[in-house]
C-alpha cells in the first residue's frame, strides 16, 4: 500500500522492503513490515471513524509495560492524511504460553495501585467509548461508568427493554453487598486470550488494552468469559495477590459489562447472556 510506504518514510525514515497483512480485529488492519534491520507492526484506520484511538491505545501500553508484562512497544502514533496508525514492535509469536508467569504477571500489574477508579482520560473497548471519570467507590464507578451508560446506550437500541433497565438499576444499588472491596488495580479491560500471546521465549504478551485503575476480578473474570485458563494461573497469581473467597459464585457480575459491550456492538445474540445474569440478582 502507498499509504505505508508513506507513513513510514515520514516517521521512520525508511520504505518497508516486505508488506504482509496480519490478522487483526474488525476495526483495524494490522500489517508487519519488513525494514532493513528490523520487523515492525503498523495499526491503520480511517481518522474520523475512533478519535485519537491509537493515542490512548499507546497511553495504555506504556502504562501495563510498568508491570512484568511484555508488550509490543508502541514507537509511535499519528495521523497522515485521512488514516490514523500506530507503528509497533514486532513480537514473533511462540507456541505455547507459560500460564504460571501469567499468574504471577498479572499480579504485577493489579499491584499498580491509585487512589481513585477510573483513568485520566476515556478511551476505547473495542470500537466502543469507554468512560473513565474517576470515583472513589468501585460499585459506584461500576454503575454510573459501565453499567448504567451502556443500558441507556442498549435501550436507545432497542437491545434492551425498560425492564430490564430496571433490573440493571437494582442491581447496581447492591453492587456494594455482593463485590468485595479492592484497592483500584491497573487492568488490562478486555484481557481475553484475543489480546494475549506468548513469544518465543513462551512469556507472555500483552496487547489491545482497554487499561483503567478497577477491580482487579474484571480481568479474572472477562478472562473466563471468552474462553479459560489452566489453574495453574489462578494458583499462581493468588500467591501473590489472593482474590477474596467467592469469586467463581460473582464472576458473572463483572461480565456484565463485556457481555453488554458485545450487546452493542454486535447486536441481540448476546441478549440471553445479559438477561440471565440480571434474573440472577433480581
Amino acid at each position: 500500500m502507498l499509504i505505508l510506504q508513506k507513513i513510514f518514510k515520514k516517521e521512520i525514515g525508511e520504505t518497508p522492503k516486505k508488506i504482509v497483512q496480519l490478522t487483526g480485529g474488525s476495526i483495524n488492519n494490522v500489517y508487519r513490515c519488513k525494514l532493513i534491520d528490523r520487523d515492525l507492526v503498523i495499526k491503520l484506520n480511517i481518522s474520523h471513524k475512533h478519535p485519537k484511538m491509537f493515542e490512548k491505545e499507546k497511553s495504555g501500553l506504556e502504562l501495563i509495560s510498568k508491570s512484568k508484562f511484555l508488550i509490543p512497544k508502541p514507537i509511535i502514533a499519528g495521523s497522515f492524511e485521512n488514516y490514523d496508525y500506530l507503528i509497533l514492535e514486532y513480537i514473533k509469536p511462540g507456541t505455547v504460553l507459560n500460564w504460571q508467569l501469567f499468574g504471577k504477571n498479572l499480579a504485577s500489574l493489579h499491584k499498580i495501585n491509585n487512589d481513585k477508579f477510573g483513568l485520566n482520560q476515556d478511551n476505547y473497548i473495542g470500537s466502543l467509548k469507554q468512560h473513565n471519570n474517576f470515583q472513589k467507590d468501585w460499585g459506584a464507578f461500576y454503575s454510573n461508568q459501565r453499567l448504567l451508560k451502556l443500558a441507556k446506550d442498549a435501550r436507545d437500541l432497542n437491545l434492551l427493554s425498560k425492564i430490564d433497565s430496571q433490573k440493571i438499576d437494582s442491581l447496581c444499588k447492591n453492587l456494594k453487598n455482593i463485590v468485595p472491596k479492592s484497592k483500584p488495580s491497573l487492568i488490562h479491560g478486555d484481557l481475553w486470550v484475543g489480546n494475549l500471546m506468548s513469544n518465543v521465549e513462551n512469556k507472555p504478551v500483552l496487547f489491545d488494552p482497554a487499561v483503567y485503575f478497577g477491580h482487579p476480578e474484571m480481568d479474572w473474570a472477562m478472562l473466563s468469559l471468552f474462553g479459560s485458563y489452566p489453574e495453574e494461573a489462578m494458583k499462581n497469581y493468588c500467591e501473590f495477590l489472593p482474590l477474596e473467597n467467592g469469586f467463581n459464585d460473582r464472576k458473572d457480575i463483572h461480565q456484565l459489562y463485556p457481555l453488554m459491550v458485545h450487546l452493542i456492538l454486535f447486536g441481540s445474540s448476546y441478549y440471553q447472556n445479559v438477561t440471565n445474569i440480571l434474573n440472577r440478582y433480581n
